[in-house]
């Protein structure tokens, strides 16, 4: 039996914009670190065979101390190690791919069309190809078939399943299920995928190893497999990022919007970066959310807290008045109704706000 991890999408030296300065600067060294912490699992828990399915890099000329320290990482495994550089950090001229010095257990490969290589004192043959630019219109598994040697033939590829347009490596499934691979390990979309079974091949996306924004919510890492004498692979997820992105929506209407926001929370926020959006109804001064977001910043990594309630009724009923208030509120109101998206109600909801804060001389 051989022991097996598959991962993908490190995007190392990714630019973190939406965080502040310092803390997208820690967290392109905690990235780098990422590979290091890998090493160790992968001497601890035995791994002989790594899988690494492209866009380690997030650009294509990315810095040489990045490479470099990736290299030494990678050197460290007690394992082969097996990369198909992606469409971020495609194999080209200036590309850590072609010019750091990767240590001997590893093996990148650089040709735009399937290639082989052999695991030493095992029956296993990888099949891997490169991106050699920035998209790759043709599907690099097409007319591919592995030989019926008796070996476990294994793929690793940067691409996308059956997609509308065919710009990154398109995969067809009855191109997997016609390759003869008996597992075929793939990178490029960022949410982990559940195995899929295209005739007798098994495949999977681990989705990307670190979330970067609130578009890649959860628990991130990668698979960790087994290949079995007979050539069965057994696949199980194996978080591993350090930190998670999460989006928690909590619905206000008749609380105080902080002890709402309190009995929601799960306990180990800590090391996480969240985005906390308050629902439901509010007054007219709102949920008070930089405020809350004050009260609660030092219980995460980091926060963002959005205000997406509407305002109550009963403050809308006092359109009726005969006054400057019921007149700005009759105004605003007419607009809300006409309103055709949920941005513009927003968008007209905190005008109505800010606007009765300032008739008020209130600080909102």
């Amino acid at each position: 039996m051989l022991k097996f991890i598959h991962a993908a999408d490190f995007h190392l030296d990714s630019a973190f914009g939406a965080l502040s300065a310092q803390q997208a600067a820690a967290r392109r060294r905690e990235s780098r670190e990422l590979a290091f912490r890998l090493a160790n699992y992968v001497n601890s828990h035995e791994i002989g065979l790594v899988l690494l399915a492209g866009d380690l890099f997030d650009s294509g000329s990315a810095f040489r101390e990045t490479g470099e320290q990736l290299a030494e990482a990678l050197g460290q495994m007690r394992a082969r190690v097996f990369i198909a550089p992606g469409n971020h950090d495609w194999a080209g001229p200036g590309s850590p791919w072609l010019t750091v010095d990767w240590p001997e257990n590893v093996h990148v490969f650089r040709e735009n069309r399937l290639t082989a290589a052999e695991l030493p004192d095992r029956a296993v043959t990888i099949h891997g190809a490169a991106f050699t630019g920035p998209e790759q219109a043709e599907g690099l598994l097409r007319g591919f078939a592995a030989p019926a040697d008796g070996r476990v033939h294994i793929g690793l590829l940067h691409g996308e399943l059956d997609p509308a347009e065919a710009r990154y490596d398109p995969i067809r499934r009855e191109e997997i299920a016609a390759s003869g691979l008996h597992y075929l390990a793939l990178g490029h979309i960022h949410k982990r995928m559940e195995p899929l079974r295209c005739g007798g091949t098994l495949t999977a996306w681990p989705g990307c190893i670190e979330g970067r924004g609130f578009d890649e919510l959860g628990e991130k890492g990668f698979y960790e497999g087994t290949i079995a004498d007979g050539g069965e692979i057994s696949l199980t997820f194996v978080p591993f990022a350090r930190r998670r992105y999460e989006i928690l929506e909590v619905d206000v209407t008749g609380k105080s919007p902080r002890a709402a926001v309190e009995a929601a929370l799960p306990e180990d926020t800590a090391q996480h970066l969240y985005r906390i959006v308050l629902t439901g109804e509010t007054g007219e001064g709102g949920a008070g959310a930089a405020a809350l977001r004050e009260a609660l910043a030092d219980r995460f990594y980091a926060l963002e807290v959005r205000d997406r309630t509407r305002m109550a009724e009963d403050v809308w009923a006092r359109a009726g008045e005969d006054s400057l208030r019921g007149l700005f509120l009759r105004e605003l109101r007419a607009r809300w109704d006409r309103a055709g998206t949920e941005e513009e109600r927003e968008s007209i909801t905190q005008a109505a706000r800010f606007g009765l804060a300032a008739l008020d001389h209130r600080d909102l």
